[in-house]
This record gives structure tokens, sequence and C-alpha cells, in this order.
């Protein structure tokens, strides 16, 4: 027996009564750390992106400063390289990515760089990054992070590599699929979650026309790396699921896969995953049927990867429409009850609510007839779900009456761009003749999530407002001899819908023009490119040599490559071609522009929206982001296209980069009022962390820029008061 005094009284105890305190005390300093840190992606297992902090608060959010920037890039940032991570906080050690995916870890209160671990050593970077996974405690503790088709442990002490973990350190995410592994490309972009023993986690397929890996959410352990459980997005035979497609599609389908993020509810032991759209993005007429689980949010057992239950937001899915973010747990009052529920954001500017235990819509759900494809042996689903509250947080179509006025110049190009297409709202099919998407590929809601605010109850999410017009392209093959591979060919089918028909890229140089590619790179540099990837660029590694060869001298010799097509040799290399027997590619992500590259539809372009979810209003919506050239005319803020999210405090803050401004803001998160606003070296187009460290409050950001045509960066900027 041991006497012990706590709380003023005496107390005699057993070692195990001692060591059940002891838990009890760690797990109340865990929760008191988890209150003042952000120790995951989105902040918590429930993706909230909220903060009880009150030190920074309406009151004196704007004596703000800069405290700290750290440079993660020992050179100059790389033309549109990006920085989407949101940082993570544990212990007073702050985790994060570099543009060139260097991951490193900082002491959080001073930015001073404690170590830097670099996966891409002799190769080329490629995909971005959103965050990292932090597990176990001290000396034990482990950073999880992706790095292309990598899963890596590192210790988190050191940045050193575990092992133990995999191979060496490392599994490839590849394995484990059913497929040939060397010829399909997989990433992961967005950090996975850790519960327990295990790591679950999704990943970034391919989802053009040509080859695609099939999007399985797998669980993985956190001490060995092997692989726990696998859960077939796209059914196996015998799977339920199964006859949403054809016969034999789980043979060679892809997609459908959980890109954007995960949620975890530990008292249920489930985790959340939300679902993309089946492969190839915008002709299914291989993959008939609704196509479970493509843009489903599915809650599945954690220790089983066993399904509980899902719900399927787009029907066999030929707009691209990915569940954008993972989704947040809430709790809400729905007739003086308070319910346990899942808030979907997606990219069509629409909220989902599903009762957390049923999978039951909190509101009602209407199925909506749309119109038939015309495409070839395409056939779109008849109906899709459509949510009747809370209203959407972004318009729903793109008219004539809605045409810009910023330039009386210009509306008369709009309008007739705008009559030459189809535009009748959601879910009007992809054609030849072109269909205005609206709200845009990238939203609506997007990858930065939404913000849940228990005080208030209200969700906050950021929006764009951009018609993009989708326009598919036959792929029938030209006048190219027998026996010979069509260089032009393979270009129109794989590389188009990037870098364009005409080989110029996109208007916001996401991917650069290639046409004068012959005067950089020689056609075995582009060969290796191609067979490696690199950035934002896929590895075609499906492609055999000669079909690589053949896109080579068609992109050096473009107009004689056409006209002769491109010998096969097989005496030199007896590949068999490759299989890509889609009739359509598109040609490109365009968005729709005035001629003077502002969006064709009238402002908002960019809005931050807060979202009643109880009692089904959208309590204040707000411009996100300005023109100063616009505004130098009087024009008021338009918003601007943007990408990162929001976080909300308990101070009454609701902070978001994103726009394309370039610009970081603190808005009141009661009556969207702006109390403070900064201009970053880069954009912030990423989702910022907040946390305390020795009493004090920081908010970080990183500063990557790269996106929508501007400028690059690679630093981190923690922001705090000048006198706390």
């Amino acid at each position: 027996m041991i006497s012990d005094r706590l709380n003023g009284s005496l107390v005699k105890t057993t070692l195990p009564h001692i060591l059940t305190l002891c838990l009890a005390f760690n797990a109340t300093l865990k929760l008191q750390s988890a209150s003042t840190e952000w120790q995951q992606y989105g902040g918590d297992h429930a993706s909230s992106q909220y903060s009880p902090l009150k030190q920074i608060h309406r009151a004196n959010v704007q004596q703000l400063i800069k405290v700290w920037e750290y440079h993660s890039e020992s050179g100059q940032a790389t033309p549109r390289t990006q920085i989407q991570c949101n940082p993570i906080i544990v212990d007073g050690v702050l985790y994060g990515s570099s543009p060139t995916l260097k991951f490193f870890a900082l002491d959080a209160a001073t930015g001073l760089e404690r170590w830097q671990f670099n996966p891409f050593i002799g190769t080329n970077p490629i995909g971005v990054n959103r965050g990292v996974i932090h597990h176990g405690q001290g000396s034990t503790a482990r950073i999880f992070l992706t790095a292309s088709h990598w899963l890596y442990a590192v210790n988190a002490e050191t940045g050193v590599p575990i092992a133990s973990f995999g191979a060496d350190g490392r599994v490839d995410l590849r394995q484990g699929l059913g497929r040939d592994a060397e010829k399909l490309f997989i990433l992961s972009n967005t950090p996975g979650v850790a519960h327990g023993n295990l790591i679950v986690l999704g990943t970034r397929v391919s989802e053009g026309p040509g080859p695609s890996a099939p999007g399985y959410i797998r669980a993985y352990r956190v001490d060995t790396g092997a692989m726990e459980w696998v859960f077939h997005t796209i059914p196996q035979q015998d799977e339920f699921g199964h006859h949403t497609w054809p016969k034999e599609a789980w043979k060679t389908a892809g997609g459908a896969n959980a890109w954007s993020g995960l949620s975890i509810d530990p008292k249920r032991g489930w985790v959340f995953c939300p679902t993309g759209s089946p492969a190839f993005d915008f002709w299914g007429g291989n993959r008939k049927g609704e196509n479970l689980f493509g843009n489903c949010l599915i809650a599945l057992d954690i220790k089983t990867g066993r399904r509980i239950w899902h719900y399927q937001v787009v029907h066999h899915d030929l707009w691209d429409r990915d569940l954008p973010a993972a989704p947040n747990l809430v709790e809400i009052s729905v007739n003086g009850k308070s319910i346990p529920v899942v808030a979907q954001v997606t990219k069509s500017g629409h909220v989902f609510l599903f009762h957390r235990e049923t999978g039951k819509p909190v509101f009602s759900i209407n199925e909506r007839p749309f119109p038939p494809s015309d495409l070839s042996n395409e056939e779109a689903w008849p109906t899709q779900p459509i949510p009747t509250s809370p209203p959407p947080f972004a318009r729903q179509s793109f008219t004539p009456r809605d045409i810009s006025k910023i330039s009386k110049e210009t509306q008369s190009i709009v309008s007739a761009k705008l009559a030459s297409v189809r535009s009748g709202g959601q879910f009007i099919p992809p054609s030849t003749i072109g269909t205005v998407i609206f709200p845009g590929f990238d939203g609506g809601g997007e990858w930065g999530g939404a913000a849940w605010d228990p005080d208030s109850r209200w969700l906050y999410v950021n929006a764009n407002e951009m018609p993009w017009i989708l326009t598919m392209k036959s792929t029938t093959k030209g006048s190219t001899r027998p026996g010979t591979i069509d260089g032009a060919l393979l270009y129109q089918r794989l590389c188009a819908a990037c870098h364009g028909l005409d080989r110029m890229g996109d208007s916001q140089k996401t991917y650069p023009s290639i046409a004068d590619i012959a005067k950089k790179m020689n056609s075995d540099q582009i060969i290796e490119q191609m067979s490696q990837g690199k950035g934002l660029m896929p590895a075609f590694s499906f492609l055999n040599q000669n079909e690589k060869s053949a896109i080579a001298d068609f992109l050096i010799e473009p107009q004689s490559l056409q006209e002769l097509g491109k010998d096969l040799l097989p005496e030199k290399n007896n590949n068999k071609p490759s299989e890509y027997h889609e009739p359509y590619t598109h040609t490109g992500y365009n968005r729709f522009l005035d001629p003077d590259g502002y969006p064709a539809i009238k402002p908002p372009w960019g809005t931050l929206n807060a979202i009643d979810l109880e009692n089904g209003r959208i309590a204040w919506q707000v411009t996100l982001g300005e023109f100063e050239e616009l505004k130098a005319r009087g024009i008021s803020p338009t918003g601007t296209e943007n990408y990162g999210g929001p976080v909300v405090t308990g101070g009454g803050l609701v902070f978001i980069g994103a726009s394309k401004d370039e610009k970081f803001r603190a808005f009141d998160k009661s009556t969207g009022a702006l109390l403070w606003e900064t201009k970053l070296p880069a954009g912030g187009y990423a989702t910022p962390s907040i946390y305390e460290v020795q009493g004090k409050q920081f908010v970080v950001i990183a500063c990557g820029g790269g996106k929508m045509n501007t400028k690059s960066g690679a630093s981190y900027i923690a922001f705090a008061l000048k006198h706390p």
C-alpha cells in the first residue's frame, strides 16, 4: 500500500491503482493538448477544422503580426509548384511538407527546423501532399507520410525511416490491388487516419482515358505495415453492389477512390470514407449501371473494413463529381433532440446530412430526373439525388441572364459562346457540342473542406462559382498505315485533356504548353519523363516503349507524324499494344472566361458561407477575394476562385487564405464581417492550422501559390498577437 495526496486528501492506493490513475492523468493531458494543438489533418478525427482557443478574438485580431517564416526549400520556388499541406502540431512540434515533397519537423513556437526527410532523392517528385499522420508518444512516436506510390513511417523525433515498417520503412501502395502493379498510376495526396493499431488510407488514381487502378480503401498495421483489410470500392463477384456494374467490370474498371480524406468516429469505431467517380470521368459506356461504390459516403468498421452503411450521391457519374473533402462529424438538434450527424459537402454546392448511425438522410433527398446522353453507347442514369435542406451554397445554373456585365464589350462574345453549348444546370450529360459544368470541376465545395463550430452549430465552407466547359471528342483512328502506331492519336487520347489539343496547355498554366518542347527536351528525355512522371503528371507505365516513342516523336515533329505515322518495329520491342479503348477523350479542363480573363458569369466568383444546418438556411454569405484592378474601377469585390479551406475558433473567428489575390483573412464567424487581412508572399492555397505553445496562440498557413496562374512559393508563415 502506498499513501498519496490528491486534491488535498490523503489516500492509500495499490500499484495497479496508481497505474490506473496515471493512465487517467495521461488521458487528461492528451485531451488538453488536443484542444490546444492541431494533431490531425482537419484538426481532429471528426475533420472539424475547429480550435477552441480564444486568445486571438474579434477584439484583438487586428493586432496579429508575423512571428516566424520557414522556407521549406533551399532555393527559389519552381513555377507551377504548390503547397496544399494542412500542417499538424503535436507536443510543440509542427510537421509539414514542401512543394517538392520534402517532409520536415519544426519547433512550432519559433519555426526552427528539427529535421527534414526527402523521399525523392535521385527521382522526380510526383503529386502534391496535404498533410501527414502522427501516431504514438515520446521516442516511439511515428510520422506516416505518403510520397508517390509509397507509404512511409519515420521516427517523429528524427525523421529517420523505421526499418521494421514494410520494406526498410515503406510500403508499396500498388501492391494488393489484384492488378499488374508496375502499370498502375497510384499515389496518396491526402493523409489517411490512424486509430488503434491501424492506418486507413485512400488513394489517387488515374481518371482519364486509359487504364486506371481501382480505388480500394485499405488498412495497414502501424507497426509492420502489413495490410490488414481491403474494401473493394468496385465490388468483386458475389460482393454487395456487384450488380451495379457490368459483370466482369471489377477486373478492369478503375477509380471510385477515397482521395479526399477520411473521418473517424472513435466511439463507434467507424471510419467515414467519401469516394470519387469511376474512371473514365466523362464517358461510362464500358461501366453501365449505378457504379457502387463510386461517389459514395461509406461508413466502415475500422477494425475489419466491414460496410456499415453507404449513400451514393451521384449515380453513374459523368461529370467528375467526386466527393471532394472529408465529411464533418457533428451533433445537431432536430425537433428538439440532439442527434449524431455526418455532413458531406459536394462540388455541386450541396450539403448532404445523414444520421451517423443509420445513414438515413436527416432531411428529404429527392431523386430528380435528368436528360439522357447522346454519346455513343452511353447510358446516363435517369435520376440524381438532390437535397431539399439546407439550400445549396453555390448557384446551380448558368443562363443568359447570368452573363457577367463587368465588360460590356465582351458580353456579346460570351453570349454567343453560351448559346453554342449546353447549359441547363446540374447533370446535363457531356457532349461533343460542349456542356457547361457549373459549379465547375473544382466546386462549389472542394478539397479544403468545411469547418464546424460546435457553439453556433454552423458549418463554414468556401465555394467557387466558376463555370467550366466540357467538350468531348471522338478518338476514332486517323489515316495511318497498317502496322504503325499513331502518336497523334495517342496524344489526343491520353495527353490532350491536360495539355490541350493544340499542345498550348491551359489558360491558368497549371498544365504547361509543350508546343515547343523540342527546344527543351529530346525524344529520350520525353520518354523518360513519361515513364517516371513528374509533379502533377503521372507515369504512363501502361504504355510500351514504342507507344511512348510515338508520342515523343509526335511532340517533336507533330505535322510530319500526323501525316506519316510511326513505324512499329516488333523485332526491336515485342510489346503488346496497350489497352485504351474509350471512344472519347475531351478537349481539356477549360474555364469559361470572358476575353479579359474573368469568369463569364456575374459575380460573386468566390464566396465564404455560414450554413445553419439545424434550421436549413444560409446564415450569411460574403465574397472571398478581390481583383485590385476591378476595385480601382469602382467595382465591388467580386470574390475570386479559391483553393484551401477555412478554420473556425472559439474566439469568434473564421480564418481562411485560399483566394487568388494571395491574402489571408479573418472574418467574424457570427456576421461574416471582415476583421483582418494581410498579403502573403504567395497564395495560401491550403487550410491553416491553429495551436498554442507555452500559452501563446498561433495561426500558421502554407504559402505555396502556383495555382490559378499565380506565382509559386515555398514558405510557411505563423501569426500571433504582438502582445498576448
